[in-house]
C-alpha cells in the first residue's frame, strides 16, 4: 500500500450493489471518495440468477463513481458469500538469505509464494492467502520479521479456496461491465477489521453478517480465520412471514418490522393495537394486537437461531466459540436480537459495536470494510485497483504526448 493508492470494493448483496472507492492519505489511512449504489435482485440466497442485471447494476455504480470523482475504473476487489468459501490452514519453514543481515522482505514474500502451493481439489481455484502468524526460530510469534535477527521463521497462513462455478459467474458478471477483477474477499474475513472491537480481535469469535436474504457467518479462533458459511435466511424472510400470515402487502410488512421490530415477545411493555391498512380479508382496516405481529418476528428469528446453531455444531466448533457479533441491516434493528442469539445458541451475543462502525453508513459497511482488508494486507506487492484519470490536463497530456510521437518518431 502506497499513498495515492485508490482501492475500489465492490459488495453484491440481495438487494442491491454497494461500489466504494478508497484512496490512501498521507497518514496511511483509506478516505473514501466514493460510495455508491444500485438496487439489483440478481442474487436471491447467495446464488447469482441473473448475471445481466447484477452487471448492469455494477455498471451503474462504476459510472456514478467514475462521475464523483472523475477517474475511469477499469478493476475492482468484489466480496463473495461464505458458502462458496473452502478454508485450509497450512504453514511454512524459511530459511532466511542471510541470517546475519536479518529477515528481508524478500524473504517473507518467497514465503508467501510457497505457502500456497497445495493441491487444490477439482472445481476449486484459490483466491486469497491470509497471513496468521510468524514465529522465529527462537519460538517468538511477531506480525512483522523484517529484520529480525534469526536464521529461519516459519509463516502460518489461511489459504482460502472458492467454488470455480462461482469465480466464472463472477469473471463473467465482470467482464460485461467493463471491469477486471483484483481479488475476491469472503464477506465475513472482509468484515471483521471493521465491525469487531480491539478486545473481540483477539478472542474467539462468530461474527453474523444477517443480511435480506442469507445470514453470513464467519469463525475466527483469534486472528486464525477457522470457517465461513452462509444460511439461506435472512431480514426478507421476516417480512414475507408478516405479509404472508397477515394477508398484507410486503410494504406494510416491511414497515411493520421496522416500526414493531421486537425479538422476544416476552418483552412487550405494551400490546398495542396495529391497524392493517392493506389486509385482503376484508374490505375494512383490520386491528390486530403488537403481540401477534412480534409473534411471527420471534419464530423466524428462534428459526434463524436453530439452523445457524446446527451448522456450527455439526462443524465440531461450537465449543470454541466465546462470543457471537451481530451485524447486517437484515437484523439490527429487531429490539433484543441479542437476547433471541443467546437463548438459542446458549452463547453470549451482542450487536457489534466496533469504533470505526459508526463511521460508515449501513449499506456501505460492507464494501467499505472490503477496501479496508486489501489496504491493510502485509507484504502485498501492490494493491491499488487499475485506474485512469479523466481530468483535462491529463487528456491534454495524451494528445500533446501522441503529437510528439508523430513529429519525433
Amino acid at each position: 500500500m502506497a499513498i495515492g493508492d485508490i482501492i475500489v470494493g465492490i459488495d453484491i448483496g440481495t438487494t442491491k450493489v454497494c461500489t466504494v472507492v478508497g484512496e490512501v492519505n498521507n497518514f496511511g489511512q483509506i478516505e473514501t471518495i466514493s460510495s455508491t449504489s444500485c438496487k439489483c435482485s440478481g442474487l436471491k440466497k447467495g446464488n447469482i440468477i441473473n448475471e445481466d442485471e447484477i452487471s448492469l447494476s455494477i455498471s451503474k455504480t462504476i459510472k456514478d463513481a467514475e462521475d464523483e470523482t472523475n477517474l475511469k475504473i477499469n478493476s475492482a476487489y468484489v466480496t463473495i458469500p461464505g458458502k462458496y468459501i473452502t478454508i485450509v490452514q497450512n504453514s511454512i519453514s524459511k530459511e532466511a538469505k542471510d541470517k546475519y543481515s536479518g529477515i528481508t522482505t524478500k524473504d517473507v514474500q518467497g514465503a508467501i509464494a510457497q505457502i500456497k502451493d497445495i493441491e487444490v481439489p477439482e472445481g476449486e481455484v484459490l483466491v486469497d492467502i491470509v497471513l496468521d502468524k510468524i514465529t522465529l526460530e527462537n519460538g517468538t510469534v511477531v506480525t512483522d520479521p523484517v529484520g529480525s535477527l534469526s536464521s529461519n521463521f516459519t509463516l502460518s497462513a489461511q489459504i482460502i479456496l472458492a467454488e470455480r462455478e462461482y469465480v466464472r459467474k463472477l469473471s463473467s458478471i465482470f467482464k460485461k461491465a467493463g471491469l477486471e477483477i483484483d481479488g475476491i474477499v469472503p464477506t465475513t474475513l472482509a468484515e471483521r477489521n471493521l465491525i469487531l472491537d480491539k478486545n473481540e480481535l483477539h478472542d474467539n469469535i462468530m461474527l453474523l453478517d444477517i443480511g435480506a436474504g442469507t445470514v453470513d457467518i464467519g469463525v475466527f479462533e483469534g486472528e486464525t480465520f477457522i470457517y465461513t458459511n452462509s444460511i439461506p435466511i435472512g431480514g426478507d424472510n421476516i417480512t414475507n412471514d408478516i405479509a404472508l400470515v397477515l394477508n398484507i402487502s410486503e410494504d406494510e410488512a416491511d414497515k411493520l418490522k421496522r416500526q414493531y421490530g421486537l425479538a422476544l415477545k416476552s418483552f412487550i411493555d405494551n400490546d398495542n393495537d396495529i391497524i392493517l391498512n392493506t389486509c385482503k380479508d376484508t374490505d375494512k382496516s383490520k386491528i390486530i394486537k403488537s403481540s401477534e405481529l412480534i409473534e411471527i418476528i420471534e419464530a423466524r428469528i428462534e428459526e434463524m437461531f436453530t439452523i445457524i446453531n446446527k451448522d456450527i455444531t455439526l462443524q465440531g466448533i461450537k465449543p470454541k466459540i466465546n462470543n457471537v457479533i451481530l451485524t447486517g441491516q437484515g437484523i439490527v434493528n429487531i429490539n433484543k436480537s441479542d437476547v433471541a442469539g443467546k437463548i438459542n445458541l446458549n452463547i453470549p451475543v451482542k450487536i457489534a459495536t466496533g469504533r470505526a462502525i459508526s463511521t460508515v453508513k449501513p449499506s456501505f459497511r460492507t464494501s467499505y470494510a472490503l477496501v479496508r482488508y486489501i489496504a491493510a494486507k502485509p507484504f502485498a506487492k501492490t494493491v491499488s485497483s487499475s485506474i485512469d484519470t479523466q481530468n483535462n490536463s491529463s487528456v491534454l497530456k495524451g494528445i500533446i504526448e501522441r503529437v510528439k510521437d508523430f513529429f519525433y518518431s
